[in-house]
């Protein structure tokens, strides 16, 4: 017992040398951190590129993906995705760049309607009939009400396509801003040919313009078909009181939507009807109070699209809708980005494509003005 009773006090005195050494160490720990000046925080905005943004800028130089597979890639705006072929991918920031850009130009995309969808097509369901209603007694029956009609207007979704092109030279050359110059050229050539087609095209393999579309006189007009307000002269306005033409234009439409109504013409219709005055020798049109702001006609926004046709004779160069609810823009959210070094030696293509539909889905909502007699 004497022994153990020795050994003890030994482990004992051990443990309490120990923790002596351990608090001086602490002490002089702190007192080091107190005198020593705090290192200041690291900034983040300056951490350079991504592993992504290198993964992207090799593969469009050299065509190596092999730094894309093991990273896992970041959707942003539209889908980024690589195909299991392994031949695809989309940058996130490109793709941002150009959906901007397309939400940014002058075309019907910045006033209709754009949904997203993952299907072939879209449908939109109008139900442009009312249900029968009346006053009711007490004790006399309801006669019941007639159905509602529903029509079923399909939107096919159709592949829009860009190719630019640089030179190998140029995609080595690092001081080259390669991101930026893919995303303004495809940009660009979408932006020109969605402003086109949602006014002019014919249906066959893009979207069916609203113009496309037949038209008829407003006294006579019926679903299916686009009304129109004649200015009464044959390719001009009439030669007395042509605000007259503007003034009938905007009350053919209902007021269900006048509310959010939009004047859309081209640049050379704009310069002749901003000339016009009423019957006081006020100007119907007024330029925006702000930065951004467009341009009014008789209290309603103006779009200059450079697509509307020219006034000339029977051409209906002025439309006044709720284009929201009267024209609907459906498109796939996923973009895809090939690069081709193979097919245009020494150039190297970025074939680049989206799929995007768009047609007329509320015939009420639209009316045009042509310049014709009748």
């Amino acid at each position: 017992m004497h022994g153990f009773a020795q050994e003890f006090d030994a482990f004992q005195a051990e443990i309490t040398r120990k923790f002596s050494q351990q608090e001086e160490r602490l002490t002089m720990l702190d007192r080091k951190t107190a005198l020593s000046p705090t290192r200041p925080t690291l900034s983040q905005g300056e951490a350079g590129p991504t592993l992504h943004h290198k993964a992207f800028d090799a593969y469009l130089r050299s065509g190596d993906d092999s730094p894309l597979r093991g990273l896992e890639l970041e959707a942003k705006g539209l889908n980024t995705q690589v195909a299991a072929e392994g031949g695809y991918l989309v940058d996130p920031e490109t793709a941002s760049v150009i959906r901007s850009v397309l939400h940014s130009t002058a075309s019907i995309r910045a006033i209709a309607s754009v949904v997203t969808v993952e299907a072939t097509s879209f449908d939109v369901l109008v139900d442009h009939t009312d249900v029968s209603s009346g006053w009711a007694t007490e004790s006399g029956s309801v006669a019941p009400s007639d159905s509602p009609t529903i029509d079923r207007i399909p939107i096919r979704l159709h592949e829009l396509a860009a190719m630019p092109k640089a030179s190998q030279r140029l995609l080595d050359d690092s001081a080259f801003d390669v991101e930026g110059w893919l995303a303004g050229r495809i940009a660009s050539k979408f932006a020109r040919a969605e402003a086109a087609a949602f006014i002019h095209g014919d249906g066959a393999d893009k979207p069916r313009g609203f113009l496309t579309h037949d038209t008829i006189d407003e006294e006579l007009w019926e679903w299916g078909n686009l009304g129109y307000i004649a200015t009464g002269a044959d390719g001009d306005f009439a030669s007395a009181n042509a605000s007259d033409a503007i003034v009938d234009l905007v009350y053919a439409l209902s007021a269900t939507y006048r509310a959010n109504a939009v004047f859309v013409m081209n640049s050379k219709t704009a310069g002749a009807v901003r000339k016009m005055k009423d019957a006081d020798g006020r100007f119907l049109w007024s330029d925006g109070l702000a930065a951004g702001e467009p341009a009014r006609l008789m209290g309603y926004p103006v779009l200059v699209a450079e697509d509307m046709p020219d006034i000339a004779t029977d051409s209906t160069a002025i439309a006044f809708g709720d284009f929201a609810a009267g024209y609907t823009i459906a498109e796939r959210p996923d973009m895809r980005v090939l690069r081709d070094p193979f097919s245009a030696k020494p150039h190297v293509l970025f074939y680049a494509t989206k799929r995007v539909g768009g047609d007329v889905s509320d015939f009420k909502a639209i009316k045009l003005l042509k310049f014709g007699e009748s």
